[in-house]
């Protein structure tokens, strides 16, 4: 029996995204999760005495800003060197051959796969044979595996590959792959990288993603780890997820239809903070905060939404004693509608508005067409709002618009609540 650890998309020093400064968030905890969550792997690796360490690709985000990132890693593969643990990687589209510029000498323990063709690397006391190949581009459109060798007789062989598969939302088609393709390697276990959500594509043989070690942005929720392997002396397999993030991405969504204003909003949101708090088990939590549903709140949260945001990042310190870090607050709230509203807009219009929106949110170049000038609304904002405003960003545009639409149709509609 022996075990081995799969890891891939470690993206070591990756700028994380969103990150916005407040007095107390932890920001520097927050830069150096990678690094941390890296550290991690390695002292589960010892700890449970694996016989090597696996990485299918994009262990760095490109090209190094400087040699802290290259000597981040050398140091911890060092520590695997020294508890007579290989290391045995691929680079993967942020870390192919052609984006990186700056080496370094790497500890005799790591085995980097060539990108020219597939390798072979052969353990021969455990009797394992573990093929790979790199990227040599950062974008490879073509099959890898079909360049990989078939099975090595008397071994428990190991593929080691950067795809997305038949395909997965949110990442490029890169080597694409189906798995009947894969399986006809005759591999024990095929250990992927590049989609960054922990999946099981196959059991009989084992494949595999094992998503990245550390979420980096507000779409990469949940637990990020690595699976640990057993190899059984029958050859049967179990695969074990290993979480090593240090920290935790969530959304928390709250339903606030049935409050009565904002106090009652204050008190749902540090319920929820409470609960997301525990489920990170002691890490830091970047936590993005949603609130939805029809609450006669609506115009005073709308109307004071930096004001509501600070109350409730002061909610997140004093919850999590510096644990937790308020993303982004999303107000996706309306006022109650009621049935004396004036009805003065016609239907058609309403229609007509409500279209424009939709098509605005799907393609928000749709605004520069209907000549919407961002740039005096910019003007008009306080100080501390003007370096939120990201008009060229796509994203940011679209959430303006989502926060805009229901408080927009509200008051077209007559339907706000006096105060």
């Amino acid at each position: 029996m022996f075990k081995f650890i799969h890891a891939a998309d470690i993206h070591l020093d990756s700028p994380l995204r969103g990150l916005e400064q407040y007095d107390g968030a932890p920001i520097q905890e927050i830069r150096d999760a990678a690094r941390k969550a890296l550290g991690n792997l390695v002292d589960l690796a010892i700890e449970q005495k694996v016989a090597f360490v696996l990485i299918a690709g994009d262990l760095y985000d490109g090209d190094w800003r400087d040699y802290n990132t290259g000597l981040c890693f050398v140091g911890q593969v060092r520590r695997l060197r020294e508890a007579g643990i290989p290391v045995y990687l691929i680079s993967g589209n942020h870390d192919a051959a052609n984006r990186m510029t700056r080496t370094l000498r790497m500890p005799e323990n790591v085995t980097f796969f060539s990108a020219d063709a597939a390798e072979t690397a052969l353990l021969p006391e455990l009797d394992v044979a573990i093929h790979g190949q790199s990227f040599a581009t950062a974008a490879v459109y073509d099959d890898l595996s079909e360049g990989y060798p078939v099975a090595t007789p008397g071994c428990f062989n190991v593929g080691v590959l950067h795809t997305c598969a038949s395909g997965r939302e949110g990442h490029d088609r890169y080597a694409p792959c189906s798995i009947e393709g894969l399986k006809t390697k005759g591999y024990d276990y095929w250990a992927l990288g590049h989609v960054h959500n922990r999946e099981i594509l196959s059991r009989e043989p084992l494949i595999a993603f094992s998503g990245n070690i550390q979420g980096r942005h507000i779409r990469e929720t949940g637990p990020k780890g690595c699976l640990l392997v057993t190899v059984n002396d029958d050859q049967s397999l179990q695969a074990d997820f290993r979480a090593l993030d240090v920290l935790r991405w969530d959304v928390a969504r709250i339903d606030v239809s049935k409050s009565q204003g904002v106090d009652d909003v204050l008190d749902l949101v540090s319920t929820e903070i409470e609960s997301c708090h525990g489920k990170a088990a002691g890490r830091l939590v970047a936590l993005r905060v949603e609130l939805n549903g029809e609450t006669t709140a609506h115009r005073d949260l709308h109307s004071r939404k930096q004001h509501w945001t600070n109350q409730i990042r002061s909610v997140a310190i004093d919850i999590g004693k510096g644990d937790v870090w308020i993303e982004k607050v999303k107000l996706r709230t309306s006022s109650p509608t009621t049935k004396s509203a004036p009805g003065n807009i016609p239907d058609d219009a309403i229609g007509e508005l409500v279209a424009l929106f939709e098509q605005a949110q799907a393609d928000t170049s749709r605004l520069k067409e209907l000549e919407f000038d961002f740039a005096d609304v910019v003007k008009k904002l306080p100080a501390e709002l003007k370096t939120l405003a990201s008009p060229d960003d796509p994203e940011w545009l679209r959430e303006i618009l989502a926060e805009a639409k229901p408080l927009l149709l509200s008051r077209l509609a007559g339907s706000e609540t006096e105060e």
